[in-house]
């Protein structure tokens, strides 16, 4: 071969090799770009959220913060600043009792009612304070005490000697008791403060009283939990052999899982019975005790239909649903999760088609929440992330059920707000529910750093309670957030299939009926079918009895309430009730002895609706005063 032809063969094969070369390069980083662009999707021009979170660092809360009011309110005697305080303040306020806190004796004691809160003992309090303690019910007052540790008041509560367990785990009610207070239903016969088979110890400990001489309760070792002794004058003295804020707590920071009854799809009043009992010694022994209503316009259930969207289907379908409420006249609550990666649990859920989704179902007036980025059952565990988090750099990948790499609980709640808000605009997204109900100690502190405002995060069962939470940092006992929690009633995952539960939800709705209180109902709209029959069925048998609304429209009507003062005094035949709002507030009720009848109020053009024993305010702004005349029979109660 000559020198020119071995030339154009060697460049051929150096041209090939080259080639070749160029094809090993190319290929795998075509294949990738193409693996990526199956595997996420971007919004082409979206990025953000622009702004960094930064979450504040916890102010502890002060009870000073609760000391006002006049003397128809519960007083508070606190013997322990370091105790649970918190969670009884938060849980009183839910039902709707006026009370104050003070760490003076003689304060309390110009109240009818006092309760003294965490513990009785020689040890925090004086002997001359503890003689005025012992002489007030003697004088017609009533005193609640919770732990009575010594003081020498034993006999003044009816009761021998206290013994302490960190082994009873519950506490029954008399039949007796049961009757008095209006617990009628199955579930409103036993406290629980454990589970012996999860734990050898219960979480609360309890004190018991032995010999008592009017056993309200009793715990499961025979002692009594709570004790009454009646006295000649009227008044009356209760003995509690509980913490009833440290219980509370539990339940309000989601710790209830050795004490729950019932997880979800079930009536679970537990704490809610602890509160009951106190109004019902607070309105005994207070002739001017006035309360809040729970649910707006004096409907006796506040219903807040919502939907977790995070599966593939279930835009498409989620508008069906909508369409279903539109026509009842209900908006309903559409937590979406804003996924665009394709992971171990979906495919891409969001994209520029899905993403028309969302304005359709802001047009049939439905509000937007947000249920995360990932969806992960690891959300638990997140770590709180910088508050940088920005899409589309932050990728949170799920591995598998319980594995999640790349996640932060500030990038799950900025990133998935941010969406929502920039596709769904003008929206703004306040609700937050968590994929699984995966619930972080860190959330309420996150979810207040980055503009939401309600959570939805919890069931009842867990809560142990079926009303309103105000959350504390860190899910803790020290500090308190703005953000409120409202746990769930009803989910459509458990067997059997929820459109054969249809009349055990009715007959839950009707149990927290009796008293007032929330019913959030989850449906993933996943199929439609028996879930979509549910939907129609449960709205028309409680529309017109129940309140019906978003998570936001509850929200922002239990936000204004919680806001709201509440004071009553007499002058001879005339009774004063005074309100002071700090933001306006609708179709708020107040609770009043159903003897008493309105007068007029001291604000023209009030809209009122009056029943026995309650009227309600549609519109209240600043301040307002409205007189009640007692019947004749009860002026000498006065």
């Amino acid at each position: 071969m000559s020198d020119q032809a071995s030339d154009q063969v060697g460049g051929l094969w150096r041209r090939v090799g080259m080639g070749l070369l160029i094809l090993v390069f190319l290929v795998p980083v075509a294949l990738g770009v193409l693996q990526y662009r199956s595997r996420i999707f971007i919004f082409s021009g979206l990025a953000g959220p622009s702004e960094t979170t930064v979450v504040a660092p916890p102010s502890p809360a002060d009870w000073r913060t609760y000391h006002r009011g006049e003397t128809a309110r519960l007083a508070v005697l606190l013997t322990d600043e370091t105790s649970a305080w918190l969670g009884l303040a938060h849980g009183l306020k839910s039902l709707g009792i006026p009370f104050t806190l003070t760490r003076d004796v003689s304060e309390a004691l110009r109240h009818k009612v006092v309760l003294v809160y965490p513990f009785v003992s020689g040890l925090v309090l004086k002997p001359d304070e503890l003689r005025a303690l012992a002489a007030h019910p003697a004088a017609g007052g009533t005193l609640v005490a919770a732990n009575v540790l010594g003081g020498g008041l034993k006999e003044i509560f009816g009761f021998g000697d206290v013994l302490p367990s960190r082994k009873r785990f519950a506490m029954s009610f008399s039949d007796q008791t049961q009757a008095w207070l209006g617990f009628d239903e199955p579930e409103e016969k036993v406290i629980r403060f454990g589970d012996a088979t999860r734990n050898v110890e219960a979480q609360l400990g309890t004190h018991g009283y032995t010999r008592a001489s009017d056993a309200l309760a009793s715990f499961d070792d025979g002692t009594a939990a709570i004790t009454r002794r009646r006295f000649a004058g009227g008044g009356s003295a209760y003995a509690l052999g509980f913490d009833p804020g440290f219980l509370l707590l539990i339940g309000q920071n989601a710790r209830g899982s050795d004490i729950e009854r019932d997880y979800i799809n079930a009536y679970a009043p537990q704490n809610d019975l602890v509160l009951r009992l106190l109004r019902q010694v607070w309105r005994e022994g207070e002739p001017l005790a006035v309360s809040f209503g729970r649910v707006p316009d004096g409907k006796a259930l506040a219903v807040m239909m919502t939907f977790d969207v995070d599966f593939t289907r279930s835009l498409p379908n989620a508008v069906t649903y909508a369409e279903v409420l539109r026509d009842a006249g209900v908006r309903g609550t559409f937590f979406i999760q804003t996924k665009y990666l394709r992971d171990y649990n979906d495919e891409i859920i969001l994209s520029d088609e899905s993403a028309a989704y969302l304005k359709r179902l802001t047009a049939l007036g439905m509000e937007l929440g947000s249920h995360t980025v990932a969806h992960s059952n690891a959300f638990r565990n997140f770590p709180m992330g910088t508050g940088a988090e920005r899409y589309p750099g932050y990728q949170p990948i799920v591995v598998s059920r319980d594995e999640a790499r790349d996640g932060t609980v500030l990038g799950e709640l900025r990133v998935s707000k941010f969406l929502i808000e920039s596709l769904a605009k003008p929206v703004r997204v306040t609700s937050f529910r968590p994929g699984h109900l995966s619930n972080p100690p860190v959330l309420p502190q996150a979810l207040e750093a980055t503009g939401f405002r309600f959570s939805s995060s919890v069931t009842a069962g867990n809560a142990l309670s079926h009303l309103p939470i105000r959350l504390t940092y860190d899910r803790g006992a020290e500090a308190e957030t703005g953000i409120f929690e409202f746990p769930l009633a009803v989910e459509d995952e458990r067997a059997p299939l929820m459109g054969l539960r249809l009349q055990q939800s009715l007959d839950v709705a009707r149990k927290i009926s009796r008293d007032g209180g929330i019913y959030p109902v989850l449906v993933h709209p996943n199929i439609l079918g028996h879930k979509l029959d549910f939907v129609r069925g449960f709205t028309k048998a409680l529309q017109g009895s129940a309140w019906f609304g978003s998570v936001e429209d509850f929200g922002s009507w239990w936000a204004a309430r919680d806001g709201v003062d509440l004071d009553v005094s007499r002058d001879g035949d005339t009774v004063t009730v005074r309100l002071a709002t700090r933001s306006a507030v609708h179709d708020l009720t107040i609770e009043i002895p159903s003897h008493w009848s309105l007068q007029k109020p001291n604000v023209a053009g009030l809209e009122l609706k009056e029943r026995p024993g309650a009227v309600t305010i549609g519109t209240l702004q600043g301040n307002a005063t409205f007189s009640f005349r007692p019947s004749l029979r009860a002026k000498a109660s006065l």
